[in-house]
């Protein structure tokens, strides 16, 4: 990080609204809702980590286009959390190591569900949209772009980018 937690803490309410304006903005420029919230999380708080915002490359459009997996920009979310909340590996025994991520990503579902009523894809697609796309059909693919898709995901990704940055700075700030 090239600010220490306390400085970023500071300016909290900044670094959060950063995290949606960026999660919106990486959204609507390069897609990818995993990434993009991960990259909008890391940036506006300073961390870089190419392997963690890598290892989301499959879960964009609930796992692998699908639609039937859980929205990309929560799981992103909850990647972000794992990163700075998580077990590592030298504790890959300790079962009860993982609790801390296991709270605040549940936490961060409650929120997103709070805030849209459902998690799943597809779901959260009709729910804004009034359908779903398919994404791995050239024809989904550009209905989906005619329609606008990714005006409306990049809300979402601003939403989750936010809601994970406020969870974190909230948890920093009791550490």
């Amino acid at each position: 990080m090239d600010e220490s937690k306390e400085e970023i803490l500071k300016k909290a309410e900044e670094v959060i609204e950063r995290a949606y304006e960026l999660g919106e903005k990486y959204e609507k420029e390069y897609t990818g809702c995993a990434q993009t919230t991960i990259a909008a999380v890391f940036d506006a708080i300073g961390i870089q980590n190419d392997d963690v915002f890598k290892s989301a490359s499959g879960l964009a459009d609930g796992l692998g286009l699908s639609g039937n997996g859980t929205c990309g920009a929560l799981v992103g979310g909850a990647m972000a959390i794992g990163y700075l909340f998580g077990r590592e590996r030298k504790d890959f025994k300790d079962m009860f190591k993982p609790m801390r991520s296991y709270l605040l990503s549940k936490e961060l579902h409650d929120k997103f569900l709070k805030e849209y009523g459902v998690c799943r894809c597809h779901d959260v697609q009709e729910s804004l949209m009034g359908r779903a796309f398919n994404l791995l059909s050239k024809e989904g693919f550009e209905k989906a772009m005619e329609f606008g898709m990714v005006k409306y995901c990049s809300k979402v990704v601003g939403t989750a980018a936010k809601l994970t940055t406020e969870i974190i700075l909230d948890e920093w700030e009791l550490e």
